[in-house]
């Protein structure tokens, strides 16, 4: 989006109650540094955008991104339908509710072997120049496929960001460009809040009115 005639970046940082919009000039590693802090110890779901893997290794990466890739492919180059019906099918076997998950031993044997049946897939002598770079890059991240089912907590897709960065991107439509900094925070500070209610249940456009109200009072 723009501020000012500027690009910025939209950042959608989202946990299971809460989220938050950041609107920035930067689409680098700054960003993570100035909203997580240096010293950051959780996981981030995320997909293969190089500033993730450069700020810290506890990375889970998206497998909504590399299975829409993979259809993508396989819609158009025909050695790329048995890959991408490949990869379907382990995502479903490794796929379990949170409450199916196995115990930390089993849990590390399955990874163990989700990585190796992943490295058979794309070491196979593909053709196509397009399948070969995909298969290159599921690889490159090898260690950051199977996070979910050893970290708590931690899911597969980073869904739950795409859904609040969609929200975001209709509201932005309609307004249009951001004039100056301080309507950006504004802007940043409303979407958190309303992106935040919403995932606690609460009814986004009743609770701001109560909370405008409750600041007029006070003032």
């Amino acid at each position: 989006m723009k501020v000012d005639g500027r690009k910025h970046w939209i950042w959608t940082f989202t946990t299971e109650d809460e989220t938050l919009i950041a609107v920035r000039r930067s689409r680098g590693k700054m960003v993570l540094k100035e909203i997580l802090g240096r010293k950051f110890r959780g996981v981030i779901v995320c997909d293969g955008w190089k500033p993730y893997s450069s700020f810290t290794n506890r990375i889970q990466r998206c497998w909504a991104h590399l299975l829409r890739e993979a259809e993508y492919l396989a819609e158009r180059i025909e050695e790329a339908k048995p890959l991408s019906q490949s990869l379907h099918e382990l995502y479903r076997r490794v796929n379990v509710p949170p409450e199916d998950r196995p115990p930390p031993e089993e849990a590390a044997r399955l990874v163990e072997e989700a990585k190796e049946e992943m490295i058979r897939l794309t070491r196979r002598p593909y053709r196509s120049e397009e399948v070969s770079k995909f298969a290159v890059k599921i690889r490159n991240g090898i260690d950051h496929w199977f996070t979910f089912l050893t970290t708590p907590g931690v899911e597969p897709t980073n869904n739950r960001a795409e859904r609040a960065l969609r929200e975001h991107v209709v509201q932005r439509k309609i307004m249009g460009t951001l004039r100056n900094e301080k309507g950006t925070f504004i802007h940043e500070t409303i979407m958190t809040l309303l992106a935040t209610w919403k995932q606690r249940g609460l009814d986004p456009s009743e609770t701001l009115a109560a909370t405008l109200s409750l600041k007029w009072q006070n003032s």
